[in-house]
């Protein structure tokens, strides 16, 4: 028994000569250096898409997605003026409890197939199917501050909506594609209580990993003109009206810092309900952003509010992409929080062909951005001319080869506490 002990402590002895002289240099790379976490995201969408309508194709599309080594999607929980789960404030502000159909243009809800669904929550089916396929939630607050013309939000609260200069109703509405569209008015309070209950509502009732705010939590700079907005601005200003030009910059700045005040409450109502959620948000490049819709992404990201960055760069060559990947705002945010990028995988009928996908990946990691997110879910397997199915499918596999965790926000400065 000793011999065998004493042949012990000698083969001890050499494995720590041979570790003390490099030997451990012969092991595999991977059992010593962790892999890099990366953002492998993916936008679930109710527009031109089947995915969020029935639990068999929740299941299918995430099951797709964990076995090609996704590891985030955003599902639109709020979009076309309803939530897109069972909510009692939007029962109490819309009379719906959810709307998971996109309204009709000339019809308005989808009364038939909103009844086929029931009672069905669809983002507690997301949630459960993902976390069972190693895939994190962060809702997606789709719609912002915009709602379809339409709507029954819009319809039961005209006093909570802005305008551009103008005459009513035509100064309310803003065109998008075929789509006359309003908007919330980001400074009136009741309209900041309704978000903010939304979210509070949200946080509490689901496991969710965080909250995505988009482009849409934003205002055009050609609105603000409403009764409530213009009283407030002369409030704060000696009694004078705000400037007829809608791109003043002193208007425009003033605006902006209203927003920005606005998410500091978004931020803080997120971290009551649930700490470890991230605030995610996914904006157009800064100067645009700004410029065109009052939304300063930056001077929140200076403040600690955003946790997750996920610009869309959505171009149709990588010329364009990899410039627009350069924008100082977007590597200064890359620097301090985890920053992807937003890539266009295509549209209803325009796709995106996969070689351009994949060059626009290979250019974000490239240049050390934190990963990716595609808009949107189908259109990832819809083919490009010149394109087969089979081809698309092996080439969207080859994307992410290996599982890989998302970043963390361990590091990441917090805002102080409101008040303190």
């Amino acid at each position: 028994m000793r011999r065998f002990c004493y042949l012990g402590l000698a083969i001890l002895t050499a494995l720590v000569i041979g570790i003390a002289k490099g030997a451990i240099g012969l092991l595999p790379v991977q059992a010593v250096v962790s892999a890099p976490a990366e953002i492998r995201g993916v936008w679930l969408t109710n527009v031109d898409s089947q995915v969020l309508f029935s639990e068999q194709a929740v299941k299918d599309s995430l099951q797709q997605l964990a076995n090609n080594h996704f590891n985030t999607v955003y599902p639109a929980v709020w979009s076309w003026g309803y939530t897109l789960y069972p909510s009692q404030v939007a029962e109490r502000a819309t009379g719906y409890k959810q709307g998971l159909y996109p309204d009709l243009e000339n019809q308005g809800r989808n009364e038939a197939l909103e009844a086929a669904q029931g009672d069905r929550d669809m983002l507690l089916e997301v949630i459960r199917t993902a976390k069972d396929r190693g895939l994190s939630v962060i809702p997606w607050f789709e719609f912002g501050f915009m709602a379809p013309a339409n709507s029954p939000l819009a319809q039961r609260h005209p006093d909570w909506l802005t305008q551009k200069q103008g005459v009513l109703p035509a100064a309310s509405r803003e065109q998008e594609g075929r789509h006359p569209r309003v908007w919330l008015n980001p400074f009136h309070p009741e309209v900041q209580q309704f978000i903010l209950d939304l979210v509070a509502e949200l946080m509490a009732n689901y496991e969710v990993d965080g909250l995505q705010l988009d482009d849409h939590f934003s205002l055009p700079v050609a609105f603000g003109y409403d009764p409530y907005t213009i009283n407030l601005y002369r409030q704060e200003h000696r009694g004078q009206a705000p400037p007829a030009n809608p791109y003043d910059a002193e208007w425009t700045r003033w605006r902006a810092d209203k927003i920005t005040a606005f998410v500091d409450r978004v931020f803080w109502t997120v971290k009551a309900r649930r700490p470890n959620a991230v605030l995610s948000v996914s904006p157009n490049p800064a100067a645009f952003a700004y410029t065109h819709h009052l939304q300063d992404w930056p001077r929140w990201r200076e403040k600690g509010y955003i946790e997750e960055l996920v610009v869309q760069i959505y171009r149709d060559n990588l010329a364009s992409f990899r410039n627009a990947l350069r924008d100082r705002a977007l590597q200064q945010a890359h620097r301090h929080i985890p920053t992807g990028v937003g890539i266009l995988s295509g549209l209803k009928d325009r796709p995106v062909p996969m070689a351009l996908i994949q060059q626009q990946v290979q250019t974000a990691r490239g240049m050390g951005f934190a990963g990716v997110s595609f808009f949107f879910y189908d259109t990832m397997w819809t083919v490009a001319e010149g394109e087969t199915s089979s081809d698309r499918t092996q080439a969207m596999q080859r994307l992410f080869v290996t599982p890989r965790q998302r970043p963390s926000i361990a590091r990441s400065p917090r805002p102080a506490v409101a008040g303190s």
